[in-house]
């Protein structure tokens, strides 16, 4: 099935059923009293996290969805009946946005969560509702009110507890397979992880934890060059960054190289992700002497003045992957029971994590922008050339302007 996490739909709640004007006509009762029924509340739209999908595809054909209109009001004071509600399962994972807004509705990241997301329309009344004493056959009846209608925006991001950072053919994919049961496609060519790939690893008998592969990163990826960029938002729900590098690249380049580059499209795509938790993982050493590969480990530390924890394994021989997986469930758990036990430091992870989730989807949405402004044909300021016409006269100390021709 093909993967797809980002959608746009329009929904639309029913409309409140119209108050029906009627009044009692029975044998013998030739004058009776007002009788109209209100109408029925239309049906409310709702989102609702179904653990069962992994892919947004559902929503990239079918657009529009709505709910059902409730029915008039009867006679003999009878209330029309309520519109059904809708109700449209989304993966566990998802972020409802507001199109118009940009504000974010909710986040269903539990299985059976449901969000309101276009509330019906509330009833109209029937004439025996304006009955007085002093208006005994009212002729007043009100319409149902129309239901919410709204332009939203579904973003998935899978819900993983470790998620892997690196250049395409740092054997993310071997890695995974070798601690999981996950059986991403490997080959000897970038961009081999197309999407993002999840497995489980477990650590003992009752222990595991959720692992995610992105596509490779590039250099120039934060202005949208490669695949991963767009991939990058999956890891702002991880709790651990597993930065992997190949120590023996078959291009001869630097491994110092390569990782200086995935921090530096880290640093430009999301700063506050820079500041998750993050271990250096060293890969392929079973291609490198003992001698070599020391020197290598040394070599990359001290380029990247690296203080934090630091592996060195080889993922297609299982060599220090089992280690590497221990100390993950470590720091998990840990970390669990830091986040209930220290309020602060629960505090400041939660922050930490909206700072995350602000500046990926600000730069997204800045990409985006800038592919339809090309699509569109404008040219951005800095690929206009200047003509050397200066028109600083007719600006009166303003900005200046350039005309494109």
């Amino acid at each position: 099935m093909k993967f797809v996490d980002e959608v746009s739909i329009i929904v639309k709640a029913g409309d409140g059923g119209n108050g029906m004007m009627s009044f009692r006509r029975e044998k013998f009762i030739e004058k009776g009293g007002p009788n109209g029924g209100d109408g029925g509340d239309g049906g409310s739209v709702y989102l609702e996290a179904d653990e069962n999908l992994n892919t947004l595809v559902d929503y990239r054909y079918t657009r529009r969805f709505n709910a059902q209109n409730g029915q008039k009001g009867g006679s003999t004071d009878c209330t029309g009946a309520k519109g059904e509600d809708l109700v449209l399962p989304v993966p566990v994972g998802t972020t409802i946005i507001d199109a118009a807004t940009q504000e974010i509705m909710g986040d269903l990241t539990k299985p059976g969560q449901r969000l309101l997301v276009a509330q019906g329309g509330w009833h109209g009344l029937g004439n025996t509702r304006f009955k007085s004493s002093t208006n005994r056959a009212p002729r007043q009846t009100t319409p149902g009110k129309p239901g919410d209608a709204r332009d939203l925006k579904l973003e998935l991001k899978v819900l993983a507890d470790v998620g892997l950072l690196g250049l395409p053919n740092a054997g993310k994919s071997t890695f995974i397979r070798s601690v999981s049961a996950a059986k991403p496609k490997v080959a000897d060519y970038p961009f081999t992880t197309l999407v993002p790939n999840l497995g489980v690893v477990s650590v003992g008998r009752y222990k595991s934890f959720v692992i995610a592969d992105i596509p490779g990163l590039i250099e120039g990826a934060a202005e949208g060059a490669g695949l991963g960029i767009r991939f990058l938002k999956h890891l702002a729900r991880t709790r651990l960054l597993l930065h992997l590098v190949d120590m023996a690249p078959l291009d001869g380049s630097d491994p110092a190289d390569a990782a200086e580059v995935i921090l530096h499209e880290l640093e430009k795509f999301s700063p506050a992700l820079t500041q998750r938790d993050r271990w250096l993982v060293l890969n392929k050493a079973d291609q490198l002497l003992e001698d070599e590969r020391e020197q290598r480990v040394r070599q990359v530390v001290e380029r990247l003045d690296w203080k934090g924890p630091v592996f060195v394994i080889s993922a297609l021989e299982s060599e220090g992957t089992e280690a590497l997986s221990q100390a993950i469930m470590r720091y998990l758990d840990e970390r669990t029971v830091r986040v209930a036990e220290e309020p602060d430091y629960a505090e400041a992870l939660a922050e930490l994590d909206r700072q995350i989730e602000g500046e990926a989807r600000a730069r997204l949405q800045e990409l985006d922008d800038q592919r339809a402004l090309r699509r569109a044909g404008v040219k951005a300021a800095d690929e206009v050339e200047d003509d050397g016409f200066d028109d600083d006269d007719d600006d009166e100390g303003g900005a200046e302007i350039i005309y494109v021709r």
